[in-house]
């Protein structure tokens, strides 16, 4: 018997159709997403079953000379760096991908910054009809508008980590990152601090960053507390600039008792400039992060934090996108997934 052939033929279209008693339009419809063209939820279901039996997959390349669409999604973030660095970013991006491979798509990630580019890269991106879709994470304040020309000409535009702010414009997904903020620095302060030192993750022109800021600021204001400019310092993704930005902190004599801190990744740096300085966690201060990462747990001490998970932010990014892209999306607006308090040792809940 002659051994078996190393590759064999790819399932195609037509057999997929031939194997559900269906034709290869309705076959193309279910595969591609496209709704309201009279498929029973029984047809849909078989047509699903019997690809996966057969391990078919689009033919990408095929399907974008025929349609003139790349088949393509793209991810723009504000540096590619930042996957090296930020945990939750690269969660994001897992998931993204994940999704984009199960709905037949690529993906391609760009950033908006580095060298030879400015702030608002991505219209470039859109205009050189290298996408049929777009996913914007860490949206920066000055690029709302790039944003919102972006979806008026129809492309469609999901954008994560800006809150509500762009309702109306375009559609938005994310934690509310004031009240997520709030509810950490209201915790410390139901504790007993009044001096909470803050450090945001990135500079305070990335949406999210100016979120919790806002948060932060504003819980102190309600309690009649007045929050001084130099109780905030910023990092730059990285625990190690955590680390910086929290000797910036003690630095500056700050007598602050408590400390929220933008993301996880940031508080690990900020955990260990406090232990350098001899400040004792949480006995001599307080620290809440925000995220809640596989890592949090396993910090020394236990890190406080907001949980969210990037997982799900991913998979309803590309729910939200594929539905646009698929003339679904309906009016811009923000789905807002919820974020909750986690109390570990690091903020000394029960030790007051």
């Amino acid at each position: 018997m002659p051994p078996a052939p190393l590759l064999t033929t790819s399932p195609t279209s037509a057999e997929v159709a031939r194997r559900a008693g269906v034709s290869r339009t309705t076959v193309s419809f279910v595969l591609n997403g496209v709704r309201n063209r009279g498929i029973s939820e029984a047809t849909h279901a078989r047509v699903l079953a019997v690809a996966d039996e057969l391990g078919y997959r689009p033919n990408i390349a095929a399907r974008t000379l025929a349609g003139g669409a790349s088949a393509t999604v793209g991810l723009v973030m504000p540096q590619a760096t930042h996957l090296y660095d930020d945990v939750f970013l690269a969660h994001l991006v897992g998931s993204i991908n994940e999704a984009c491979h199960r709905a037949g798509l690529k993906m391609l990630i760009e950033s908006t910054d580095g060298e030879g580019r400015e702030p608002g890269g991505f219209v470039d991106l859109v205009r050189s009809r290298r996408i049929d879709g777009l996913i914007v994470v860490n949206l920066r304040r000055s690029e709302h508008d790039h944003l919102r020309q972006i979806a008026a000409a129809g492309i469609p535009l999901v954008v994560l980590g800006s809150g509500r702010d762009g309702t109306g414009d375009f559609h938005t997904l994310g934690t509310d990152n004031h009240r997520g903020a709030t509810l950490a620095v209201n915790h410390l302060l139901d504790l007993g601090h009044r001096c909470i030192g803050h450090v945001g993750f990135a500079p305070s022109e990335f949406h999210s960053v100016h979120g919790r800021e806002s948060g932060w600021r504003d819980a102190l204001v309600a309690r009649g507390l007045t929050p001084a400019p130099s109780w905030v310092a910023h990092a730059d993704i990285s625990a190690d600039s955590g680390w910086r930005a929290t000797r910036e902190l003690l630095a500056r004599g700050v007598p602050f008792t408590a400390l929220f801190v933008g993301n996880d990744t940031v508080a690990f740096g900020a955990l260990r400039a406090l232990r350098e300085a001899g400040r004792r966690v949480p006995d001599d201060v307080a620290v809440v992060g925000y995220d809640d990462l596989p890592l949090a747990p396993f910090a020394e001490p236990p890190l406080t934090t907001i949980r969210t998970d990037p997982i799900a932010h991913g998979r309803e990014a590309m729910d939200r996108l594929l539905a646009l892209m698929a003339g679904q999306g309906g009016v811009a607006a923000h789905r807002d997934i919820g974020a909750s308090l986690v109390v570990r040792v690091s903020c000394g809940a029960g030790r007051r």
